[in-house]
């Protein structure tokens, strides 16, 4: 198998690992049971900070019994789950806060979050009772009954995780990223279904859709195709050419693709701006249009401004490979994927690392091989005198 088909089966299986739903969790409210052997009549895996919930609603008395679970941003931080019953965001959420407290014990406390900047312990706007915590296998576990107002059919929801308590009693700030900042919905309890916001739905949908034609385009094929050019020039001219320029056409029309729902997403999340992503996302969009459409004033090879465009085109072509790669590992600190992702990410850049050294070792004794034997046919082997270069 040649380094182009290697090189395409490595591209094809990254892009199955990205697409495939098996690899996109890896766990299941469905598969999660408690120690005390509590049932709920629904669980419902919600769509960001790999949390669950668990419940059931009697209409009789309007009760809600319901197991919020999450992972802790650290070990000794702390989740959160409440219902807002004045909006969909974090403003007027009444909440429950679970952490581990001063002597190691897990507990769980309710809070009312009045604003950005006052949150305020004390009861709820709503009765609450048989609430307790409990902390196993680095997942806390949240367990209230809650009485809601006759005839809901659906509540505001909002969840949290954080990495910090203060003083064992006060959870700290928690994180700003995307998944922090849409960790809300709806939850309709006649239809038992997490009812996400259609935008939101759609900002989710985007957001992985950018990252994946990122990855692949800059962090995977542009890569190769500088790899095609780089060391296929030596076994197969000029097949190298076409190649190479098909790989770097793809390349690109796959980046402008993820370039654009980028720049949808920025106009999707305001206030909510990520610069250096967005900087190094322009710049590298620029460069690869101006290499792209070099292509175009490329002078033959024996012209004498050939030389200088090979200067241009390997000098942006380098630029772009190095953004590339910078601005791949940028977007997942954003997005915040599991750790399996980048280092999945890691593992393809060390193998076509350590296939370009290898590559770099047999071009270069090729070529060194090639040189003596030009530089013996200008000599006369008999008696060392140089012949004319025309014999």
């Amino acid at each position: 198998m040649g380094l182009y088909e290697s090189c395409c089966v490595i591209v094809l299986y990254f892009m199955f690992l990205l697409l495939n739903p098996q690899f996109s969790c890896s766990m299941s409210c469905t598969t999660q049971k408690f120690t005390n052997n509590k049932l709920y009549e629904h669980c419902n895996d919600l769509p960001h900070l790999n949390c669950y919930i668990h419940w059931t609603y009697n209409p009789r008395n309007s009760s809600l019994n319901l197991a919020f679970a999450a992972t802790p941003t650290k070990p000794n931080g702390w989740i959160s789950w409440g219902i807002n019953p004045i909006g969909t965001g974090m403003i007027g959420t009444q909440s429950f806060i679970a952490f581990k407290n001063l002597n190691d014990t897990i507990v769980v406390k309710t809070f009312k979050l009045n604003s950005y900047k006052s949150i305020v312990p004390g009861e709820l706007e709503y009765r609450v009772w048989n609430m307790k915590a409990m902390y196993s296998n680095e997942m806390m576990v949240i367990f209230a009954s809650v009485e809601l107002p006759k005839g809901m059919k659906e509540l505001n929801q909002v969840w949290q995780v954080g990495s910090l308590v203060l003083n064992g009693t006060f959870p700290g700030i928690h994180d700003f990223q995307i998944e922090n900042l849409n960790s809300k919905g709806k939850l309709d309890l006649m239809k038992g279904k997490n009812v996400n916001n259609a935008l939101e739905d759609t900002m989710v949908k985007n957001r992985n859709i950018h990252g994946i034609l990122n990855v692949v385009s800059w962090g995977i094929l542009f890569p190769i195709g500088i790899m095609i050019a780089r060391y296929l020039r030596t076994f197969v001219d000029p097949i190298w050419f076409y190649v190479h320029v098909t790989c770097q056409i793809s390349s690109y029309i796959i980046g402008v693709s993820g370039w654009a729902t980028g720049l949808k997403l920025g106009s999707q999340s305001k206030g909510i701006i990520y610069s250096s992503h967005r900087d190094f996302g322009i710049a590298l969009f620029c460069l690869a249009t101006l290499q792209v459409f070099a292509i175009f004033l490329r002078p033959k090879k024996e012209h004498k401004y050939r030389f200088y465009w090979n200067m241009y085109h390997h000098g942006v072509g380098y630029g772009v490979l190095v953004l590339g790669i910078i601005n791949v590992f940028k977007g997942l600190e954003i997005l915040q994927p599991e750790s399996k992702w980048k280092l999945a990410y890691i593992i393809f850049l060390s193998i076509i690392g350590g296939i370009a050294f290898i590559l770099e070792a047999i071009t270069w004794i090729i070529v060194l091989k090639k040189k003596p034997r030009k530089s013996n046919k200008l000599h006369d082997g008999q008696n060392g005198r140089q012949q004319p270069l025309t014999s």
